[in-house]
């Protein structure tokens, strides 16, 4: 287990914030101003956890590691709310209202302090399928930061874009881009051509020129992929170019789908790690769009506190 800070909590403690993903957890400890007064993180995932019993157990070592107070409430975001998770907190149906996400909240089964999981947001008909979990925490964030309207893009594993309207999760589209290349690069036959490849950004001229190439009218992502096998074999492209390629190709295409949602000329709000956010800008200029970068870590924190600040507000209130 790592930590991020191990020290004992030493202002007074309103709540603790926790963001438990599928593969990581982040907890704060924060005083009635926000503030960060601690912090932890491990890699005690949903996915590293057998039973729903284990999500009190890991939650308690954490809290007791910083010596907080007895009886802290918990404020809590991401897979704990999972079907498969802690306990499940439904899903809210777009349109969704961030600045009433506190209201889907699911208390959870501890015999140690007031632990709440805030609810994901899913789309159904007559518009497609979708669903997140963890994503409209960082964006609650955002609306409470008074960036409450226009269109986030979320890179990652499965890339969330989403249209906000006053706080009001209007629709939203999951990309599986990350997943794609992933799975391209390491069980296709195009694994064969990138082998050994180095790390390389927004500024290889195979990455800028694929997003070009996947905005173009007609074209077809499935048509051009093996390209990048055909290039190494006629004209010595690298592994490294290789890999380059394939991230333009389906970042370009990510883009190219989803750039109909903000005007020409327009900002698109990336909530992702330094890497990815150059890649996606730069994709997003190759387009005409520019982009905004935030930190998601603030982000999902100031969404955490906001909530926590509506149900625990009053600490004499059984909420």
């Amino acid at each position: 287990m790592s930590a991020g800070d191990n020290s004992p909590v030493t202002g007074a403690a309103f709540a603790a914030l926790a963001d438990w993903g599928t593969s990581n957890f982040r907890l704060w400890l924060v005083d009635r101003s926000g503030a960060v007064l601690a912090e932890r993180q491990s890699g005690e995932g949903m996915g590293t956890i057998a039973n729903p019993a284990g999500f009190s157990d890991v939650l308690e070592g954490h809290l007791q590691a910083l010596a907080a107070p007895v009886g802290l409430p918990v404020a809590i975001a991401g897979m704990a709310g999972a079907r498969t998770g802690w306990i499940e907190a439904p899903y809210l149906t777009a349109p969704a209202d961030l600045r009433a996400l506190y209201q889907g909240a699911v208390r959870a089964p501890s015999d140690h302090r007031k632990a709440f999981i805030l609810p994901g947001v899913c789309q159904r008909e007559p518009l497609p399928y979708d669903v997140m979990r963890g994503e409209e925490t960082q964006l609650a964030g955002a609306v409470f930061a008074g960036k409450d309207s226009g269109l986030f893009c979320m890179p990652g594993t499965h890339s969330k874009w989403v249209l906000l309207n006053q706080g009001v999760i209007e629709q939203f589209a999951t990309v599986m881009t990350g997943e794609l290349f992933d799975l391209i690069s390491k069980q296709s036959i195009l694994r064969l051509s990138m082998a050994g490849a180095e790390r390389s950004g927004a500024e290889h001229p195979a990455f800028v020129a694929a997003a070009k190439e996947a905005m173009e009218p007609g074209f077809s992502i499935t048509a051009r992929l093996f390209s990048i096998r055909a290039s190494g074999l006629l004209s010595g492209a690298t592994a490294t170019d290789a890999a380059a390629r394939l991230s333009g190709l389906l970042i370009g295409a990510e883009v190219a789908a989803m750039r109909h949602l903000v005007p020409t000329g327009g900002t698109v709000r990336i909530v992702a790690s330094e890497s990815l956010t150059g890649l996606y800008s730069a994709a997003l200029a190759a387009s005409g769009l520019s982009a905004e970068p935030l930190d998601g870590s603030a982000l999902v924190r100031s969404g955490l506190f906001a909530a926590a600040t509506a149900l625990f507000a009053n600490q004499n209130t059984d909420v």
